[in-house]
C-alpha cells in the first residue's frame, strides 16, 4: 500500500527493513541478532533466546509464512502487544516479510483504548503472549478480538493459552524454508510498513509509515550517534512508538550489530546487561542522569554512547548537563509525527533544536536529508520531509468524522516554540495544549475528567512528576469504588492507578498498588488482566 502514490517527496533510501536484515544476514550469518532480558522468565514465559541472524531469519520466514496460511490478504494491518523480547522484533519483522502492515500497541493499554485503536486501523490479526508480568495478556488478546469486529486471527507466544489463538512458539524450531516475495508495484520503500497511535485532544489516531519514513527517521538517530558496523546495542525502550523504534530498531539494523533487549526497568538485569560491554544505550531522556549519577552507566569500564529519547522534548533543554561518561545523543519525539537527533555540545549540555532543514549528521554539507523544522503560524512546531507522514490511515478516513492525522505539506505538532532568530533555533515552551504525557504515555486530559467525572463525585487532576514529567491523581469519596470501576472497564493502569487506596489501605480489587520505588508513577507489577 501507498498512501501518496506520485508525492513528490524526497526518499533518502530505496531499502524496506527487510532489505537491511537480509543485508546483516548475508555478510554473517552465524554472528548473534538478538538477545533476552536475562529476567525473562520474571517478564513471560521461556528460557532467555538468544538468536543468530540465520536463527532469526528461520523465524521469522516461519512467522510470515502463518501469516499467509491464515489467509490475509496483503497490506492486512497485523497488531502487536509484545514485551520487550525477541519476539517483539522477529513479530514486526515477521509481518513486514508477509507484506502486511505492523501496528505495534502500547503494553499500557487494555480494552478501552486499544480496542479503538484497532479499530482505527482496521487490524485483521493480533499477535500478543500469554503473560507479561502477573497480567493476562491472553485473555485480553481474545477480549479485543471479540469487541473489534476486523479481528480474525488471534495468535500468541507461551503456555496454556486460551482456546482459540493459534500458539507461535513453534517458529523458533523452524527449518529453512523459502517464501515467495509480495509482488509490489512502484517503489518497496514507500509502502506503508508501520502503523503506531497517537493520542490527541480529539483521541487516538492512527498513523502510518512507509519503509523510506521509518529508514528516515533511524538515519537521523544512526548518523547522529555515529553508531559503527557491528555494534552492540541494548534497547530498553519498549517498541510501540516510531521514536522507539527508529531509536532502536532501524540502527541495529543499519549496524548489522547485537541488539540485547530490556524489559524496563529491573536494575539488577540492567547491571548484568551493562556487563555485557554493548556500546551503544538507548534509553528514556529523564532516565539517564539518574543512571549515570549511580554509576550503572559505565559499568563496563568504557564509556558508551547514549540514544536519551525524550518523549515531553520541552524538558529537553532544562536537563542536567552530564559532564563526564558517555557520549550523549538526545532524540526529541514530536509525537508519532516526527524526531530530532541532537548529539550534546562540548559541556555536556543539550543542543538547541535547530530551524530549517536538518541533514544527517547535523550540519554536513553532504548529510543525508531527513526532516525540516519551523515555527508555524499558530507559534508551534510544525515538521515537514522525509521521516513525516505523507497521509492520513485508513486511506478514506478524511471522508468521515473520526479522529485522524490531519497532514499537509507540513505537519503541526501543537509545542508551542518560540523562534531564536540570530541562531536559527527554537526553544519549545510547552506541550500541545490540553495534553497530559505521564511515562510516555499522552492522555487526553478533559476526556479522562469526564470519564471520572461520569462515575459520580471523582475528580482528576495533571501534577509534575520529577521523573514521569506528569502524574495523575485522583480524589473522591471512596476511591476504591473508582478504582474499581476503572478497571472494569478496562482503563489504562495509569488512570486506575490515580486512585489507588493510600499507604496502609487495601488495594483497589484488581491489584493496583502503590510502586514503592517512585510513588508518581504507577506499578503495574500487580495489575491483574481480564479473566
Amino acid at each position: 500500500m501507498i498512501l501518496a502514490p506520485g508525492a513528490a517527496r524526497e526518499t533518502p533510501v530505496s531499502a524496506t527493513l527487510d532489505d537491511l536484515f537480509r543485508r546483516a544476514l548475508a555478510r554473517h550469518p552465524d554472528a548473534p541478532a538478538l538477545t533476552d532480558p536475562p529476567d525473562r522468565a520474571a517478564v513471560t514465559d521461556g528460557a532467555p533466546r538468544r538468536l543468530t541472524y540465520a536463527q532469526a531469519d528461520r523465524a521469522i520466514t516461519a512467522l510470515a509464512g502463518r501469516l499467509r496460511g491464515f489467509g490475509l490478504a496483503p497490506d492486512s494491518v497485523v497488531a502487536l502487544q509484545l514485551p520487550n523480547t525477541v519476539e517483539s522484533v522477529v513479530a514486526l519483522l515477521a509481518v513486514m516479510r508477509a507484506g502486511m502492515i505492523a501496528a505495534p500497541l502500547p503494553l499500557l493499554w487494555r480494552e478501552q483504548e486499544a480496542s479503538v485503536a484497532l479499530g482505527r486501523a482496521g487490524a485483521r490479526a493480533l499477535i500478543g503472549c500469554r503473560t507479561i508480568g502477573q497480567v493476562d495478556y491472553g485473555g485480553l488478546a481474545m477480549q479485543l478480538a471479540a469487541e473489534t469486529f476486523a479481528i480474525r486471527f488471534v495468535a500468541a507466544f507461551g503456555d496454556d493459552l486460551p482456546d482459540g489463538i493459534e500458539p507461535l512458539d513453534d517458529i523458533f524450531a523452524a527449518s529453512a524454508a523459502g517464501l515467495p516475495a509480495t509482488e509490489r508495484g512502484g517503489n518497496a520503500a514507500d509502502h506503508v510498513a508501520l502503523v503506531t497511535f497517537d493520542v490527541t485532544p480529539d483521541g487516538i489516531v492512527a498513523v502510518a509509515r512507509s519503509h523510506a519514513e521509518l529508514i528516515a527517521g533511524g538515519l537521523a538517530v544512526h548518523l547522529e550517534a555515529r553508531i559503527e558496523a557491528d555494534a552492540a546495542m541494548l534497547g530498553v525502550l519498549a517498541l510501540s512508538s516510531f521514536a522507539a523504534l527508529a531509536a532502536t530498531v532501524v540502527p541495529w539494523l543499519l549496524a548489522g550489530g547485537t541488539l540485547a533487549l530490556h524489559h524496563p526497568f529491573a536494575p539488577a538485569s540492567f547491571s548484568r546487561q551493562i556487563a555485557d560491554a554493548p556500546r551503544t544505550l538507548v534509553l528514556p531522556g529523564p532516565l539517564v542522569t539518574r543512571l549515570a549519577d549511580a554509576g550503572l552507566l559505565d559499568a563496563q569500564g568504557e564509556a558508551p554512547t547514549v540514544i536519551a529519547l525524550w518523549r515531553a522534548p520541552e524538558r529537553l533543554a532544562g536537563s542536567p548537563a552530564l559532564r563526564a561518561g558517555p557520549t550523549l545523543i538526545d532524540v526529541a519525539a514530536f509525537g508519532e509525527v516526527g524526531l530530532v537527533a541532537l548529539r550534546r555540545d562540548a559541556q555536556g549540555k543539550p543542543s538547541a533544536l535547530p530551524a530549517g532543514r536538518v541533514t544527517a549528521p547535523r550540519g554536513a554539507t553532504d548529510g543525508i536529508h531527513v526532516l525540516d523544522v519551523a515555527r508555524g503560524p499558530a507559534g508551534t512546531v510544525i515538521l515537514s520531509g522525509p521521516m513525516v507522514p505523507c497521509a492520513a490511515f485508513p486511506p478514506g478516513i478524511e471522508r468521515g468524522d473520526q479522529p485522524r492525522l490531519v497532514v499537509g505539506a507540513s505537519i503541526d505538532t501543537g509545542y508551542a516554540c518560540r523562534l531564536n532568530g540570530a541562531a536559527g533555533t527554537l526553544t519549545i515552551d510547552g506541550p500541545p495544549g490540553g495534553m497530559v504525557s505521564v511515562g510516555g504515555y499522552r492522555f487526553a486530559l478533559r476526556a479522562l475528567q469526564e470519564l471520572v467525572e461520569g462515575m459520580g463525585d471523582g475528580a482528576l487532576a495533571a501534577l509534575p512528576d520529577m521523573l514521569a514529567g506528569q502524574r495523575l491523581a485522583g480524589a473522591g469519596a471512596d476511591r476504591d469504588a473508582i478504582c474499581d470501576a476503572l478497571f472494569a472497564q478496562g482503563a489504562n493502569p495509569l488512570l486506575v492507578a490515580a486512585f489507588r487506596a493510600r499507604t496502609g489501605a487495601r488495594p483497589a480489587q484488581g491489584g493496583v498498588n502503590r510502586n514503592p520505588e517512585n510513588p508518581g508513577v504507577a506499578s503495574t507489577r500487580h495489575l491483574r488482566g481480564p479473566g
